[in-house]
């Protein structure tokens, strides 16, 4: 029998709600390093085996997990993350867990991304912090996944009759709050067909957990009216891209470790060292938060994401922003990280901004001057700002380098990451793109 980290919640009452709900199946649930989700599926009458022992499985055929010769893992499920799959049909109701996945000798697996999060998460509390995390986040409906025909032409915060993703929104929303999952807002985005919702403030892990169920539902609840939801970072190259922007703050007990009453700007001295640590390793770690070819056609001028490593109070471009809030209002002080893609893995990246923010506070690396608009290429040197990878080899090249992602990845998830993402990037590099023939193959 494999330990349980404390409060992970309690078998008999997965077990008893099994039995109230009609449960037949049960998805075990958990993600290979690029954040794609896995699931193996169960029946009642297997449950309590798998509560107690986990289900063994092949690690050798998930993307980043295994070598052939350390192949056997075991998936332990989560109680605390048991929830009754409200697509799919009651009689026989459908639920899922997520898992934690152990090595055959009962130690965690260092390659599983949610003990990476796990883990950073830990140096956090032993430093007296809880991380909380709202993700904003942007999508796309298409009418099929052949092309990016849009549903409506609508713009930001239109309503219908442009809005033609209105009802799909709603009914997202309801699914998600029956999974326990909270909703803050959605709405329409700036792009055509381009919509977004804001989870409710949580911890990162069980955010972590939100956002993977999150992508499903989405994607669910369109495939159910006929339509393709897409997380991909640009589809269309005239419009805005989809970002996961980020809400981040820090806790000590109940107050709001970013908060300082006496600071003009409200900003406590732990809140400025944070965004400076996020500052002074987003180059390093943008390989996590946008992970793929694609990411980095969002990450250009003019389409409101960011490019360079600044930070302002208002300005939608930099990649850090510090949102006002009502001056009562003291547990709203965060701070915006706003370069990740809808397309990352959520435990990695929650875990890369973290410990950039952390070493940000236990260095007391000092605060730049807020970004002003129009600086010129000249004044940007001159100030040291830094650009973000432009792109994904770009973004290997300095993630490789980085000796704070690997030691918040550790080595497994870290080598794996940066092999995957260079056999990316070389076959990327040798495509012949519709660009080029249409640019070259007349002229020259």
């Amino acid at each position: 029998m494999l330990e349980r980290e404390s409060g992970s919640g309690s078998v008999q009452h997965v077990l008893q709600a099994c039995r109230d709900h009609d449960v037949k199946f049960i998805r075990l649930w958990f993600t290979d390093i690029l954040g794609m989700l896995k699931s193996v599926a169960i029946t009642i009458e297997e449950l309590e085996h798998a509560l107690t022992d986990g289900i063994s499985f092949d690690g050798a055929a998930i993307e980043g997990f295994a070598r052939h010769d350390e192949a056997d893992m075991i998936a332990m499920p989560d109680p605390a993350t048991f929830q009754i799959l409200p697509w799919r049909p009651q009689p026989n109701a459908v639920a899922r867990m997520f898992c934690d996945i152990y090595r055959t000798d009962g130690q965690p697996f260092e390659g599983d991304p949610r003990y990476v999060l796990k883990r950073t998460l830990r140096r956090a509390a032993e430093q007296g912090y809880t991380f909380y995390v709202s993700p904003e986040m942007e999508y796309f409906y298409f009418k099929d996944a052949q092309g990016t025909e849009p549903l409506d032409r609508g713009g930001y915060f239109d309503l219908t009759p442009l809005d033609g993703g209105s009802d799909l929104r709603r009914e997202t929303v309801l699914m998600l709050e029956e999974l326990g999952i909270g909703v803050a807002l959605s709405h329409h985005e700036v792009a055509q067909s381009q919509h977004e919702m804001d989870l409710r403030y949580t911890d990162a892990l069980t955010m972590a957990d939100a956002v993977m169920t999150f992508r499903l539902v989405v994607k669910e609840v369109a495939a159910r009216a006929g339509v393709h939801a897409t997380f991909m970072p640009k589809p269309i190259a005239d419009q805005n891209g989809s970002g996961m922007h980020l809400q981040l703050s820090l806790f000590r007990g109940e107050s709001n470790a970013f908060y300082d009453p006496q600071s003009p700007d409200t900003l406590s001295a732990d809140a400025k060292h944070y965004v400076a640590g996020l500052l002074q390793h987003a180059p390093e770690i943008t390989l996590v938060t946008n992970q793929w070819v694609n990411s980095y056609k969002r990450l250009v001028p003019g389409f409101e994401a960011p490019v360079y490593a600044t930070w302002s109070h208002t300005n939608d471009a930099d990649l850090v922003r510090v949102p006002a809030h009502r001056p009562e209002a003291t547990v709203s002080t965060r701070v915006e990280y706003r370069s990740p893609d809808p397309g990352c893995n959520p435990y990695l990246a929650f875990a890369a901004v973290l410990a950039a923010g952390l070493d940000g506070i236990a260095s007391k690396l000092p605060l730049p001057e807020p970004a002003r608009s129009g600086l010129s290429e000249a004044e940007r040197a001159a100030r040291g700002l830094r650009s973000l990878p432009l792109s994904l080899g770009d973004a290997i090249q300095q993630f490789s380098g980085s000796s704070i992602m690997r030691q918040t990845l550790g080595d497994h998830v870290f080598e794996s990451l940066i092999a995957n993402k260079r056999i990316e990037w070389t076959e990327y590099r040798s495509q012949v793109t519709p660009y080029e023939l249409n640019r070259y193959l007349g002229a020259l």
